[in-house]
């Protein structure tokens, strides 16, 4: 049988049409002598209606299929009854009248639903365990098919802007700088290994040394990290580097690409310029690089207000050098104890060694750190923080960084507990798209006591403070972007080093990485780059998490086909699994297993 029209094609038009369907059983009734499947391909579903008396062994036939049961129907299109139309259906005006069936597989009896209500509420391990049948969910086939269309218009805009896609290898050289990497055994080469690419980066500025000017990849990468909700230790990046290009030119290039996917997938329009943000910005008022400015509930800065505090926990953080910082959580005095306790616990997860608060109730002010406070400051506080009754604020009394970072944690908690009340509403769909800048060049690592590269070894300083390279490294800022949408960090690039002499500098002086190290992983780039290397740049993003954001889902791997569990499992396949001795002994390689 050979199939005329998908199963949401048919209309009214074809009234008197003898079609052929194929698909799967979504549903069957038999009431009373009439017998409706509704069959179901990947465009939509069509009812198929046989009366059992015009049709003895076809109605045979269909009353022991069971729903997920593979068939073809031919039969002729048909208007369903008056009062009997599914205006939610494309194909709810008709119906089929079946005169030929054709068996192509009878199914089991699905271990869950595979309508999208019903397999929601399933555990996700066995939806990945069955996930050929977890993608039969009208919301799974939604989510691959926008997917599909993201990548699809991604490639139409770097096309227009004529770049052109260049792949580069999985197989790398190990360069064990930034996140754990997936090792492969070579068997021609015993002893030695390829490492997994954990990003396209050197060859992407390779090809710019190379003439290409303007690359894309949509590229697989790798990382052996611990898994959550938005990472996967295999993912796809929309990777891109330009030659002779500033921040400017990439701030403009990818907003327009940004707004071209909004517009092609979900028909939005995104205003742009987008707003940016300085690192230290975002950090003071959020408490996060990547805030989410689809609400306020701003931290303020109050270690001036204590220096000389007779409250000795902030006057002491204040003249270590660190830093108090306030969040109100306007509206929220009514927090349960169980809240407060769970927002105290998050505090401590960020090292911070309690949660001092302040509730203000009926005019007063309740908490036991109030007595220490003089009228000053506590006129100082009800100013910066615009107390009132019914507000709680949370203090935080560490370093800087840290400081900011447990209020800015504190702050995601205390929307929702907002939006629990119905005080705060976050729309999912409420596109706050935000670039966040000068970032710091480098970070110092107390446990290596040396300091490391923020973002990755090739970025290049902003020019005005490369020469504080040898005296004040953690004051140089990079000329490094990230562009962040309601909280999430879509993706993030910079200007590259392109003179051997500075990106040298920066392995050998600042990053103290030893000479023959240096010349060990990176020489050849150090060596390409003294043939004529232009000025450069690019970015990179995430493409599971963007199509995430498109799709409305939390989780990654409802957009990604196959994806791992949390512990780095495919139920499906049944992989990681043991392999044999001889495939060891082909790789010269042997196992230890941990005690």
């Amino acid at each position: 049988m050979k199939r005329t029209h998908h199963c949401a094609q048919l209309s009214k038009s074809d009234l008197g049409a003898v079609v052929s369907l194929l698909g799967w059983v979504d549903t069957i009734r038999d009431q009373g002598g009439i017998i409706f499947v509704d069959l179901r391909d990947r465009k939509g579903v069509t009812q198929v209606k046989l009366e059992a008396h015009d049709n003895s062994a076809l109605a045979g036939q269909l009353k022991h299929l069971k729903p997920e049961s593979v068939i073809g129907i031919t039969g002729k299109v048909t208007a369903r009854p008056a009062g009997t139309e599914n205006p939610g259906l494309a194909t709810g005006a008709i119906e089929v009248e079946a005169s030929e069936l054709e068996i192509h597989n009878i199914s089991d009896t699905p271990p869950f639903p595979l309508d999208d209500a019903g397999g929601d509420k399933v555990n996700e391990d066995l939806r990945l365990t069955y996930r050929y049948l977890d993608l039969r969910r009208p919301k799974m086939r939604r989510n691959l098919a926008v997917r599909h269309r993201a990548s699809k218009s991604i490639r139409d805009y770097f096309d227009s802007q004529e770049f052109i896609e260049v792949e580069t290898p999985a197989l790398f050289k190990s360069t064990p700088e930034g996140a754990r990497e997936y090792l492969v055994p070579s068997r021609i080469h015993p002893g030695q290994f390829y490492a997994l690419s954990q990003s396209p980066q050197q060859f992407k500025q390779i090809l710019m040394v190379a003439g290409v000017e303007k690359y894309f990849q949509i590229a697989r990468c790798f990382r052996d990290e611990d898994l959550r909700a938005d990472r996967q230790m295999e993912f796809t990046q929309v990777d891109v580097e330009a030659s002779f290009v500033t921040r400017e030119d990439i701030y403009a290039l990818f907003e327009g690409m940004l707004v071209k996917v909004w517009k092609d997938v979900l028909g939005v329009d995104i205003p742009r310029p987008f707003p940016r943000m300085a690192f230290k910005d975002a950090m003071n008022r959020y408490g996060v690089d990547k805030p989410d400015v689809r609400f306020g509930l701003e931290l303020a800065d109050l270690s001036e207000t204590f220096r000389e505090s007779s409250f000795k926990v902030f006057q002491a953080t204040v003249a270590g050098g660190g830093a108090v910082k306030a969040l109100n959580a306007k509206g929220l005095a009514d927090v349960t104890q169980g809240e407060l306790k769970n927002l105290e616990d998050v505090a401590k997860s960020l090292g911070a060694k309690g949660l001092a608060f302040i509730k203000v109730e009926g005019g007063e002010w309740k908490s036991p750190i109030v007595k220490f406070f003089t009228e000053a400051e506590k006129a100082e506080l009800a100013r910066k923080l615009d107390m009132a009754d019914g507000d709680i604020v949370f203090f935080a009394a560490a370093p800087w960084e840290k400081a900011c970072a447990i209020l800015g944690r504190l702050r995601l908690e205390v929307a929702q507990l907002l939006v629990k009340r119905g005080r705060m509403t976050l729309r999912p769909d409420d596109w706050k798209f935000l670039w966040v800048v000068d970032f710091p060049l480098m970070s110092f690592d107390e446990d290596e006591k040396r300091y490391v590269a923020t973002h990755h070894p090739f970025t290049a300083p902003v020019a005005e403070d490369a020469a504080l390279l040898d005296s004040d490294p953690k004051a140089v800022r990079g000329q490094h972007y990230d562009v962040v949408l309601n909280g999430m960090e879509l993706g993030g690039g910079s200007i590259r080093i392109h003179q051997p002499a500075l990106q040298k500098k920066v392995f050998e002086d600042v990053l103290k990485i030893p000479a023959d190290v240096v010349e060990s992983r990176f020489g050849y780039m150090l060596k390409a780059f003294t043939y004529g290397a232009p000025p450069h740049g690019g970015i990179a993003f995430g493409l599971d998490r963007m199509v995430a954001l498109l799709c409305g889902t939390t989780s990654i791997r409802d957009v990604i086909a196959f994806p791992k569990t949390q512990k780095g499992q495919d139920l499906m396949a049944q992989s990681p699994t043991p392999v044999t001795p001889r495939q060891l002994k082909d790789l010269h390689i042997a196992t230890v297993q941990p005690e």
